[in-house]
């Protein structure tokens, strides 16, 4: 008769169980037992740690950082990326936004999009959304290892019931008056008309620098000191914001062809993408200028920004 209280025995019978998945009454007919036998061995293996459960929330669907962080900064859901190993951080950032505007998404909605890395990347992920009009924001942005938001706009039209206003244009041009007289063409007009009846717009939101905004790349050195100069923390559709998400006037500003942050700011729903801990200062400025109702962050900007908010809390704390 088998021992049953023999620690390697017990071991064994909860391999069968566990790991192996066999039944209590399978495991008590090959070892010559009773499945109660089986049963009271099982809890005994657990009671002297032979067998130690762990219940945890997989780190894709733990929303406790993204609950606190919505309520600390007052939108609507904060969302905080997180993929599994050989996911890159801005592939799982775009699955999450793909996800996000799929889930906000209603029938004869106006959805405006943005450009952005991330953006783009999650157009791929979108294979199907209800009959809408889809807005392009800002026109096309030219980024080495990457696509721009004219072919992003065409993935969009490639979706059944999905009616698209794109802008053939670049985002920056070399001048105002250039800026003026595209904004002026009956298509692109037409398409930013179309964006003051957004019911969701689609954003991304960088800090001002080459790490985190591709407009900051692709403007000129006399550019980046000027905006830098006029308090520029941070970019929204080739917009630059102050720290209080506020207009940063400047003559790059003027040479944007895309809808203006007065827009953004009048969509029910404004969800904000942003990647990387460079990012966190300039989505704090967003959401202080209302640039934001849902947040899609990964997990390094929203580490940042838990960091910032702690900051400011304990600045007024000793205030």
């Amino acid at each position: 008769m088998p021992d049953v209280d023999d620690p390697e025995l017990l071991r064994e019978v909860s391999v069968d169980f566990y790991l192996d998945g066999r039944s209590k009454v399978e495991i008590a007919k090959e070892r010559g037992l009773s499945r109660f036998q089986v049963a009271r061995m099982l809890n005994l293996a657990r009671d002297l740690g032979i067998v130690r459960i762990e219940i945890s929330t997989p780190p894709h669907l733990d929303n406790s950082t993204g609950s606190a962080l919505a309520q600390a900064l007052g939108v609507r859901e904060v969302i905080v990326s997180s993929g599994g190993s050989g996911t890159s951080p801005r592939d799982a950032l775009a699955r999450a936004v793909a996800r996000t505007l799929v889930d906000r998404a209603e029938p004869q909605m106006t959805i405006g999009v943005s450009w952005s890395r991330t953006i783009e990347l999650a157009a791929a992920y979108i294979d199907q959304l209800p009959p809408c009009d889809v807005v392009q924001l800002v026109g096309a942005q030219p980024v080495e290892g990457s696509g721009n938001s004219l072919e992003m706009i065409q993935r969009f039209k490639s979706l059944p019931g999905v009616r698209t206003w794109p802008i053939w244009a670049p985002l920056v041009v070399q001048d105002e008056a250039t800026a003026t007289g595209l904004r002026a063409q009956p298509q692109i007009a037409r398409a930013l008309e179309r964006a003051d009846q957004l019911d969701i717009a689609v954003v991304a939101v960088g800090g001002w620098s080459s790490e985190s905004s591709t407009v900051y790349s692709n403007v000129s050195k006399s550019d980046i000191a000027d905006a830098a100069a006029a308090g520029a923390v941070g970019e929204c559709s080739g917009h630059l914001i102050d720290v209080n998400g506020q207009l940063v006037p400047t003559a790059l500003n003027r040479r944007i062809v895309g809808v203006g942050l007065d827009q953004l700011r009048r969509a029910p729903e404004v969800i904000v993408s942003a990647h990387g801990a460079a990012a966190a200062r300039a989505v704090r400025a967003a959401i202080r200028g209302g640039l934001g109702s849902t947040l899609v962050l990964d997990p390094a900007a929203a580490a940042a920004l838990t960091e910032i908010l702690r900051d400011e809390s304990a600045a007024a704390s000793v205030d």
